[in-house]
């Protein structure tokens, strides 16, 4: 359970200064969870007998933060290279009206507070200072048997928060376990309330787990339970079909994917750019995650025939930022079908012997200056551009006196 990370030394020294001033203090949740596993955690928690008021008496009022005192939680700021420390006092939760977060809380014992968590891996306690687990839920023997189990009634713990039903699935693939079989069945009837959780919410889990090297059996997973139906109605068509193995099979071949990358990949089968732009807003991304998804999507299949294409249409698709994940995507998805990877390897092969100034050269000509040439702005003025920088891409011009005098030829001939 040791560790050199400066975040678990900063909590250890909240857990002393906790038990010093005469409260019980341990670890909780993922953390304890993570070190069973001989994982690095990604954060550490504190739970406590200390009531919210009392831990920022203890740490000072301008080195915590009171942002769920309400449910009993304060963060303790840390150095600079620990960032903060979640104090959270031992509680029960009264009912969930929102499906998300309890109307009310009671400060309780260990006992009692972990038997209010979702699951077992997860609601186990660690003792940093006699470096000992507290365990009444049955977490260390799931652990060992790699099952996720909801802990107590699994229906109660979803109507508690229905977004426990994907995180059950996200725990399940990621940590390579199985899903127990009464917390599946929950899941799988109550699979349609999902709908109560916001975009956001769901979000965030779907990106931790298409980027995770468990992508596949994540989806898999989720669509075993009913929740990719819920979450992704417009891909139910698609299950059980061939296309739908190859999106798999896709999915699992991407090379440490993005979330947008891997995201484009699940939703190819739509083909529609406009569906998965649709898509993207219904789940809240910005502007830069769709506009890069609706980009990849577009331009999916557009390097088929890449040592056909014209310069100009390889370099502009090469010198996109988003260029090798495209590259990414279309090697994982012709692998998929069984085609040959020869167009792809063209490409890449392309972008290693060419300099970056030759496939993206600076403009010979711009809108200014066609406008100095006392050409107008108006319809015109993007086609000329258009044409001019496709022949300066595909080598046919090289200076701005060839550009200015291609400029005023095409400019008449788009005039007559």
């Amino acid at each position: 359970m040791r560790s050199p990370s400066p975040q678990r030394e900063f909590a250890i020294e909240i857990v002393r200064r906790l038990r010093d001033a005469g409260h019980t203090a341990l670890f909780a949740g993922g953390c304890v969870r993570d070190a069973l596993l001989g994982r690095e955690a990604k954060d550490y928690d504190v739970a406590t007998t200390a009531l919210p008021e009392q831990v920022r008496q203890l740490f000072g009022h301008r080195r915590t933060l009171a942002v769920g005192a309400s449910f009993g939680v304060i963060m303790v700021i840390g150095p600079a290279d620990v960032g903060t420390v979640e104090v959270a006092t031992f509680r029960t939760e009264g009912p969930y009206q929102d499906g998300r977060r309890p109307e009310h809380v009671t400060f309780a014992t260990p006992q009692e507070d972990a038997h209010r968590r979702d699951f077992s891996i997860n609601g186990m306690f660690f003792d940093p200072v006699d470096e000992r687990v507290l365990d009444y839920v049955g977490g260390e023997s799931d652990l060992a048997a790699k099952i996720v189990r909801a802990i107590g009634d699994p229906h109660e713990r979803i109507r508690e928060d229905k977004l426990r039903m994907l995180r059950a699935i996200r725990f399940t693939a990621t940590l390579g376990f199985s899903l127990d079989t009464a917390t599946a069945s929950a899941i799988r009837e109550m699979s349609a309330d999902l709908t109560v959780v916001s975009a956001e919410r769901i979000t965030q889990e779907m990106k931790r787990m298409l980027v995770d090297v468990h992508r596949r059996r994540a989806i898999e997973l989720a669509d075993d339970v009913g929740l990719i139906q819920v979450i992704f109605p417009e891909l139910r068509q698609f299950r059980g079909q061939e296309t739908w193995k190859h999106t798999l099979q896709s999915l699992a071949l991407l090379d440490q994917p993005s979330f947008e990358l891997a995201l484009t990949a699940f939703l190819l089968p739509l083909s529609s750019t406009s569906t998965v732009l649709s898509i993207c807003r219904r789940m809240k991304l910005s502007n830069g995650e769709s506009a890069r998804i609706g980009w990849l999507t577009q331009h999916h299949g557009a390097l088929d025939e890449a040592p056909e294409l014209s310069l100009s249409s390889l370099k502009r698709i090469l010198a996109h930022p988003g260029a090798a994940e495209l590259l990414n995507l279309e090697t994982a998805v012709r692998i998929a079908k069984g085609l040959s990877d020869d167009p792809i390897a063209f490409c890449r092969r392309f972008l290693e012997e060419t300099p970056s100034e030759i496939i993206d050269p600076p403009p010979l000509i711009t809108g200014d200056d066609l406008i100095k040439m006392g050409l107008f702005p108006g319809p015109r003025f993007k086609s000329v551009l258009v044409r001019i920088r496709d022949a300066q891409l595909n080598l046919e011009i090289h200076t701005p006196e060839e550009a200015s005098a291609m400029a005023i030829v095409l400019w008449n001939e788009e005039g007559a």
